[in-house]
């Protein structure tokens, strides 16, 4: 779910970008490639990159039922992981004055649109990660880190700083939905009871 997310969000801000006279400039990729020296690097240039930062499970929901009755009999399953993503958006144009307009529109576009679902947001189906992906929802959310974090985020990914923004997606589940144990369910109690006094 972690890669269809950002396909998704890629996808729409992409097109959302296109339609303001930007082109389609817009790619997921990871930001250390850009200062690594290697071909890929090649690819980031005049673009905006979406790279994913951290994944961070939500511990609140940790503690939901894992069982469920099918035909009278109880199921048992491993939870599901409920996680938060972050990713930046970071803009490497040609220009700096470029740079600046592509983060605005990002801004822009997820001030507009927070709220991601299946109804709401057209995507790319014939990805064959996608086809598989039926129903979904998730909020995306700006978040705004310290100069301190800032500073740790670049120096982890290289060093040179662009203009950028953190967004927080909030909640997706992964689940394998594989069944750990099964077991009869008690529908009636037989005998008698006695009174101890």
């Amino acid at each position: 779910m972690v890669y269809e997310t950002l396909q998704i969000l890629k996808e729409q801000l992409d097109n959302y970008l296109d339609d303001a006279g930007l082109g389609k400039i817009v790619v997921l990729e990871n930001l250390a490639l850009l200062d690594s020296g290697s071909d890929k690097a090649k690819n980031l240039e005049g673009k905006v990159i979406i790279s994913l930062l951290s994944v961070q499970e939500e511990s609140t929901l940790k503690n939901l039922p894992t069982s469920h009755v099918v035909n009278n009999k109880a199921e048992y399953y491993n939870p599901a992981v409920n996680i938060n993503l972050f990713f930046m958006v970071s803009a490497n144009c040609d220009m700096y004055s470029n740079s600046l307009i592509s983060i605005t529109k990002t801004l822009e576009y997820f001030q507009g649109k927070k709220v991601f679902t299946a109804q709401n947001t057209a995507y790319n189906r014939s990805n064959v990660s996608m086809q598989e992906l039926d129903d979904f929802k998730f909020v995306v959310d700006l978040y705004t880190p310290g100069f301190e974090v800032w500073n740790h985020i670049w120096g982890t990914h290289g060093g040179r700083q662009l203009p950028s923004v953190i967004y927080k997606v909030q909640l997706l589940q992964v689940d394998r939905r594989k069944k750990q144990a099964g077991t009869e369910l008690i529908t009636k109690i037989k005998g008698n009871l006695k009174d101890i006094n």
